[in-house]
Order: C-alpha cells, then sequence, then structure tokens
C-alpha cells in the first residue's frame, strides 16, 4: 500500500489497542480520541506492488550552509542551547509508504520504510531561524517539562526571549530539506527514539508518565541535530489561522511519531502529563 501525505489533509485513524497501543484512558477508544490518534496528514491511495523493506537509517547528511549537524557548528550563530535551521521548506510533501507495521485493521498507523527520495508536490519557503535543542526541561532535572497548555508554553518562551515555534519551523526542523519522514530517516527504528511504548495506562485512567531523559536516546536527531523530536514529549506549536494550538511528536500515539503528523483538536487551555514544548527563535 502507498501513503500519500500531505500537510493539508486530515484522516482519522484508530489507537493500536490490539499490539498493546490502547486508549490508556479506555480498553474501548472513543471517538474523541480517535479522532485525537490521528488529526494526522494521512491520505491512503491505491496499493502498490513495491514491498521491498529496509531498516537502515540514512546517513545524517550535510546541512544546507554545508556545515554537519553532529559537529555543533549550527549552533555558532544561535543563543545557547539552540540550533539553527536553514534551508528551504516543502509546503506540500508526497510521502509513499512501501511496508507497513500492523495487521488490520490497525494497518495505516505504523509504517516500516518509506520511498526515498520524498517528493515536493508544493512550493519550497526559504526557512532560517534558531530551535532549542532538546525540549524545554524541567527544574533540576533531564526530563522535558510536561502538564503545560498552548497558552504557558507561549508566555514561558516569551520569557526566555523565544517564542513558540510556529508548525512549519518545527516540521522543517524535524524533516529537513530530504522530507524525512523520521528525523532520522526514511525507515521506522522503533529504538532510536522514545517511541512504541506499551503499558500506556496508569493509575485514576491516567497515562503513566513514560517520559525519557535527555541523554536516553542519542541518535534520535533530526537533520539538523534537533533532539527527540518524534517520541518524548508532544511538543505544542503555533499554525497559522483561527485555531492556533497544534501538537507535534509524542511518545504514546504510534500514528503520530513521524515529522508530518499532528493532533489539532485541542484547546490553547488543554494540558496534560505528556504534553510539552520547545522554543523558537529568528535566525
Amino acid at each position: 500500500m502507498i501513503l500519500h501525505i500531505r500537510s493539508a489533509a486530515v484522516l482519522v485513524l484508530a489507537p493500536l489497542a490490539a499490539v498493546g497501543f490502547c486508549d490508556a484512558r479506555s480498553s474501548v477508544a472513543p471517538p474523541a480520541l480517535r479522532a485525537q490518534v490521528a488529526a494526522t496528514s494521512e491520505v491512503p491511495v491505491k496499493p502498490s506492488a513495491s514491498t521491498t523493506a529496509s531498516t537502515t537509517v540514512p546517513p545524517t547528511p550535510s546541512m544546507p550552509n554545508g556545515t554537519s549537524a553532529a559537529t555543533g557548528e549550527t549552533r555558532a550563530s544561535c543563543p545557547a542551547g539552540m540550533v539553527r535551521a536553514v534551508g528551504e521548506h516543502c509546503t506540500d510533501a508526497e510521502l509513499n509508504c512501501l511496508r507497513w507495521l500492523d495487521p488490520p485493521p490497525y494497518q495505516n498507523l505504523r509504517c516500516a520504510e518509506f520511498a526515498a527520495p520524498a517528493t515536493c508536490r508544493g512550493k519550497r519557503t526559504p526557512m532560517r531561524f534558531c530551535i532549542d535543542q532538546e525540549e524545554h526541561g524541567a527544574a533540576g532535572s533531564l526530563l522535558p517539562r510536561v502538564n503545560i497548555s498552548f497558552l504557558e508554553a507561549k508566555t514561558v518562551c516569551a520569557g526566555e526571549g523565544k517564542r513558540l515555534c510556529r508548525e512549519a519551523e518545527w516540521e522543517f526542523a524535524c524533516e529537513g530539506e530530504e522530507m524525512r519522514p523520521y528525523p532520522y530517516g526514511f525507515s521506522r527504528v522503533s529504538g532510536t527514539c522514545n517511541i512504541d511504548r506499551t503499558g500506556l495506562g496508569g493509575p485514576n485512567g491516567k497515562l503513566r508518565d513514560l517520559r525519557a531523559p535527555n541523554d536516553a536516546y542519542p541518535k534520535c536527531l533530526s537533520p539538523f541535530g534537533v533532539h527527540n523530536m518524534t517520541g518524548n514529549a508532544d511538543e505544542w506549536v503555533e499554525r497559522d489561522g483561527p485555531h492556533r494550538s497544534v501538537l507535534r511528536g509524542g511518545w504514546w500515539l504510534p500514528g503520530r511519531n513521524r515529522c508530518r503528523a499532528a493532533t489539532a483538536e485541542h484547546g490553547e487551555g488543554y494540558a496534560d502529563s505528556q504534553v510539552g514544548f520547545r522554543c523558537c527563535s529568528d535566525g
């Protein structure tokens, strides 16, 4: 099966209850959660004859300015703790899935491998900005800060002389000019980032806290060297338009462990144990 992913499209998907990715609050996922699981940008189309798969993670390419994300040189023009993302962002990427990981009725959630290279069907928009290398940390801890609303995140970023990342900025910082489906490449490797977790439910119907410290997944890096963009905390970003509050990344929704997937149904005051953020600034 081929999956075309467009930034403007939305498909509601069901959680992976059969493989341990059920709603932490109920053994049967309600419609509201199914909408949350995905407000992704996925549109399934006709099957493909290609079933070739690979789990090879492509090497990190050179940065658009000629430096490598691994060298730390991209920090030179940004405040401490931030890296610079520069290049051209594709507004409408087409990503073709070659092999799915899960059987029906949970197919179309986790793609084992996408075809490379991806195709840009939209326009390319120049970008240059700084972004926090790590998710915003809890005080005195390597864990990301959570239980914070969109409005609170905006206030914290402003207090640091930054701003909440715009959605297109977050997306570009995650995928780079290659339009990688996963920050580290085109094949899904569960152990690379804090994703594909089971046993999500905790006491009183709450989610278990499955955050990982910043040093737990050193290979979960984007082309620009940004850490934990898929997996770990869901991250608030600001979308253009009347509904500004959107979540990207996150550890507990397997259909959203990709750079182009999003949840867009929560209001600006929503906060929960998996919701965090990172900041951006003009570069």
